[in-house]
């Protein structure tokens, strides 16, 4: 184990004194969607809380509102509060290539936001793409699964649930298994047991959770359908629910019916709308009044006015102060015990599963990219992932509140692997008993843990990541780990993971390289897409859908397994083409030359955005070997953001 004060070359700054519109079918995925401007297009850093940390005095931003999104204007009109070269100016350095560097990287993050805006409401939904992609139980007795595969032609689900059939649970054709973007989706249906009837409401709904909810109380949907149009609807507000063919019908019976036209000569031209509608208003202009909402059509004389339709303000009133009637389909929900009484889970917990694609060079079976547990080598055979989706009564519940984090850090960096004394990998449960009091004890407060992201090969000791989104099962399972962290907050401790998407795996069995059978899916082709010297795949940063998938995997740690930070490892390997690998005599330009990488920079910046914004008391650690100027200063003013 390595103990110290912090990681060496952790957050460098240059100075010590720095501060710190295609087709998609699936509705309910507002990832997948356009969507207007987002409401959180930038953040604000409101308040400071000083870090004393050894290698770097720099500022960590605590607190940040959304900001809404509006039209932006050039650097040159002067954002408030923003100056792409704030930090070169207060630390009074001149360099006139480095700052139009700056200047032309800050453009070109306003037009990567304008690019993600056009496909996700706002930055929370880019890095919230977990809650969507991979495998999900959906309240409608059934799972989801969702993949990002853009060179697929054909996609299913396989495993030992379904006989590894490439088949039984396939994605539909066109549109309705996947989308323009490349995302397939598949439905795997429970299965109704023996004997027991299909729901009497096709949308049934199930809490998995609680043995009972309220759709056991047996009520039948009739009666709370009922009660819904009496207690809710006024009189007459719910005719056209009731009858919503009643005007077409009477429409189609005057032009089609025994006594309608019967040639086109009898038939006439039919009027307009605006003739139609005035002969309406005198047909019945001596009604009696009713409890329907009163509706107009405003006429200026103006072309198209005829169109403008109005409500009367006591109508407009009633209809804002009404609230939907979802507690009434709430009370049709069903709770755990009548979901198992009556279906069997389609793929149970516990399932082994693979993704099938059929591609251009063949057919293949991948790991999927969103999976969170996977058996990376099984025994020397191809390796799978494992369906975690664990009862109540064995799901880990957290126990314990996240500390507040200190004036000065003291971390202890540890790997759960190599923490025992015996020739063994040791465990998350191991690591909990004996090693987390012995590092309370020593006065540290903070754990940064390498190696617990799933990886293939054990000797890279972490860094050659296979599966972003799982824990290595080498350690324990999924529950093991929340409640290693849980333990940690428990005595006080904060829990940084040591991050690694500066590169992956090469492996194509179990990783991500070719995972689609072409080689440009989430990596760069050719030279650019292996790293120089290890052979890893290096990012295409510049693809929204690998932003996509980085970003949502930094957010599902700290929203799944409450992590308090991240030390993003290797910085240099991904900010220049050379993977660092070259002399650095300290000028200026080599931070902004061909050999920089703009998109992995505008990546760093969106990261700790996102991740300062949404989670105020996160910590972000960059290691980089070279000194890149701004690191722990903030994207408003030129830098990083770490």
């Amino acid at each position: 184990m390595n103990h110290h004060n912090f990681p060496t070359m952790n957050a460098l700054s240059s100075s010590s004194s720095s501060p710190s519109i295609k087709f998609s079918p699936y509705k309910t995925h507002s990832l997948l969607l356009p969507q207007p401007r987002s409401t959180f297009q930038s953040i604000t850093l409101s308040r400071k809380v000083k870090l004393k940390i050894i290698c770097s005095a720099s500022e960590h931003p605590q607190h940040a509102e959304p900001l809404k999104h509006k039209k932006e204007k050039s650097v040159s009109d002067g954002e408030k509060g923003v100056d792409p070269v704030g930090f070169l100016t207060k630390l009074g350095i001149s360099h006139k290539q480095f700052a139009q560097y700056l200047r032309e990287r800050y453009k070109s993050l306003k037009d990567l936001k304008d690019e993600i805006f056009d496909r996700h409401a706002n930055l929370q939904d880019l890095s919230s793409g977990f809650m969507f992609l991979g495998m999900h139980r959906h309240v409608e007795h059934r799972v989801d699964f969702m993949e990002w595969a853009p060179g697929a032609r054909y996609c299913a689900v396989v495993g030992d649930f379904n006989g590894w059939s490439p088949t039984e649970n396939a994605a539909r054709e066109g549109h309705f298994g996947h989308d323009d973007y490349g995302y397939w989706f598949i439905i795997l249906e429970d299965k109704l047991k023996e004997g027991e009837k299909p729901d009497e409401l096709y949308f049934q709904q199930y809490n998995y959770v609680d043995d009972y909810d309220k759709g056991d109380s047996g009520i039948s949907i009739d009666e709370i359908f009922k009660r819904a149009n009496d207690e809710y609807w006024e009189p007459g507000e719910d005719r056209f629910i009731k009858n919503r063919f009643e005007v077409p019908a009477k429409l189609y019976e005057q032009l089609f019916g025994p006594n309608g036209p019967q040639t086109l000569e009898e038939l006439e031209e039919i009027p307009d709308a605006e003739t139609r509608y005035k002969a309406w208003k005198e047909q019945h202009k001596d009604d009696l009044s009713s409890n329907l909402p009163s509706y107009d059509v405003i006429d200026n004389g103006k072309e198209y006015d005829i169109f403008n339709v109005v409500i009367d303000p006591v109508t407009r009133e009633k209809f804002k102060v009404k609230k939907p009637p979802i507690a009434y389909w709430l009370e049709t929900r069903k709770g755990r015990k009548a979901w198992l009484k009556k279906y069997s889970p389609t793929i149970p917990h516990g399932s082994k599963y693979r993704v099938y694609f059929n591609t251009p060079n063949g057919p293949l079976e991948r790991i999927p990219a969103w999976a969170t547990y996977v058996q990376p080598d099984a025994d020397g055979k191809q390796g799978f992932a494992i369906h975690w989706e664990p009862p109540p009564e064995y799901a880990y519940k957290w126990k314990n509140t996240k500390p507040n984090v200190p004036k000065a850090l003291k971390i202890y960096e540890c790997h759960v692997g190599i923490s025992g004394s015996e020739p063994k990998v040791s465990s998350f449960n191991y690591f909990i008993e004996k090693v987390l009091p012995h590092v309370k004890e020593a006065g540290y407060n903070a754990i940064q843990l390498f190696g617990v992201v799933e990886h293939k090969d054990y000797f890279t000791v972490g860094y050659r990541v296979t599966n972003f989104f799982a824990v290595s099962s080498r350690y324990g399972t999924p529950e093991d780990f929340k409640r290693l962290v849980d333990e940690a907050h428990g005595l006080g401790l904060l829990v940084f993971l040591d991050i690694v998407h500066s590169y992956a795996a090469a492996d194509e069995m179990v990783g991500l390289s070719s995972f689609d059978g072409s080689n440009d899916c989430y990596f760069h082709t050719g030279k650019r897409g292996h790293h120089k010297y290890w052979g890893t795949r290096m990012f295409k940063y510049g693809d929204q859908d690998v932003l996509h998938f980085l970003l949502s995997n930094l957010n599902w740690w700290v929203v799944e397994y409450h992590i308090d930070g991240f030390r993003f490892h290797s910085l240099s390997s991904m900010i220049y083409t050379h993977n660092g690998f070259a002399s650095f005599t300290g000028d200026m330009e080599e931070f902004c030359n061909q050999y920089v990488d703009k998109d992995a920079l505008l990546y760093l910046i969106l990261a700790n955005e996102i991740l300062h914004g949404l989670h105020p008391n996160i910590i972000t650690i960059a290691e980089d070997a070279t000194y890149y100027p701004g690191l722990c200063d903030r994207p408003s003013q030129g830098g990083l953001g770490f």
